[in-house]
């Protein structure tokens, strides 16, 4: 099979298409054929070895000292399954799924093995193949950190930094599901775009500053690492909440110790990976309450295209690769879904 592999970090040169062995399934494995993946900010940030200052040397103890310990990126798909274990008895061959093989990578591949019980679960017939990978990177960190770590409730004000990002704009939406009064930060361009997730009030951060208003919210969440703390702590509540999705290295580290002497809270880590999560996510997307926003998508021969639109840092929403053309199926070509590729 093809594969994108990589064996020295840098900028999307580095990525290669290799043929590599097509893997076979253990006893309680599953084959998947990958219809669509995505490039996701994890998978930037395992290329490029791009981290938060003071971080580097804990990235490459991640990724690899002196080169990638995972040769084949990719952090989501969806596909169908093609053959399965002996012991496998949850799916079957022509199973459409979704997969989240998350810090594990392998998805930038023509062909993937998931553990039967794994980060595995069946794709909802309402979503394109292109729209099902889509949805875990983004949905499962912002169900993560809002629902189980955050605890947002109704009536709630918080305000989402970076809403037009794939994590952003899962937020807005999961924080409206929540039932929470929603101020969205973003650029003006995408001003559009949020408020039609369902956000109540979007502030344009080129034309206003939210730190610097007299507007009080009970948590602010950052998906952009430009909220630290020190700027934000004058517009949370008391004993309001700055959840650091993507943040400054003395915020994740010291935050929460910071926080107290202004009786607030900080959230920060990793995000969690789990399969309840990624069920939960994708039964919402199943029910219309979730949509992943779709900026571009690329064919699998120009994988190293999607990756240089992530590099420029001004995507929204998931970039899509897609390997065959019936992953495009059902992806509206008059909305922010459809790009060129």
């Amino acid at each position: 099979m093809f594969a994108y592999t990589y064996s020295r970090y840098g900028a999307p040169e580095v990525l290669e298409l290799t043929q590599v062995p097509k893997p076979t399934p253990k006893p309680s494995e599953v084959l998947v054929k990958i219809h669509a993946t995505t490039v996701s900010a994890g998978d930037w940030r395992a290329r490029s070895l791009t981290m938060p200052n003071g971080m580097a040397l804990m990235g490459r103890l991640f990724f690899g000292i002196t080169g990638p310990r995972k040769p084949i990126l990719g952090t989501e798909f969806s596909g169908v399954v093609e053959a399965v274990g002996a012991e496998v008895t949850a799916y079957a061959p022509g199973d459409a799924v979704i997969g989240f093989p998350g810090a594990s990578f392998g998805a930038h591949a023509e062909y993937i093995v998931m553990p039967e019980g794994g980060k595995l679960v069946p794709m909802p017939e309402n979503l394109s193949f292109a729209e099902a990978a889509s949805l875990p990177f983004g949905g499962t960190t912002a169900f993560d950190f809002l629902v189980n770590r955050a605890g947002i409730k109704a009536g709630e004000a918080v305000l989402i930094n970076g809403a037009s990002g794939a994590v952003g704009s899962a937020c807005v939406q999961i924080a409206k599901h929540l039932g929470a009064h929603v101020t969205a930060v973003c650029s003006g361009k995408n001003a559009d775009l949020v408020r039609s997730l369902g956000a109540d009030e979007v502030i344009d951060y080129k034309q206003r500053d939210f730190a610097a208003e007299a507007t009080l919210f009970d948590a602010v969440v950052d998906t952009v690492a430009t909220a630290p703390l020190k700027r934000v702590r004058h517009v949370l509540r008391p004993r309001g909440r700055l959840v650091i999705i993507a943040g400054s290295t003395t915020d994740l580290l010291f935050g929460a110790v910071k926080a107290l002497f202004y009786r607030r809270k900080t959230i920060g880590g990793v995000a969690s990976e789990a399969r309840d999560i990624l069920q939960a996510v994708v039964d919402l997307a199943a029910e219309g309450q979730f949509q992943p926003v779709i900026d571009r998508c690329y064919g699998f021969d120009v994988m190293r295209a999607a990756h240089a639109h992530v590099d420029t840092g001004r995507k929204k929403g998931a970039v899509v690769v897609s390997l065959l053309p019936e992953a495009l199926a059902n992806v509206p070509k008059d909305s922010p879904q459809q790009g060129a590729a």
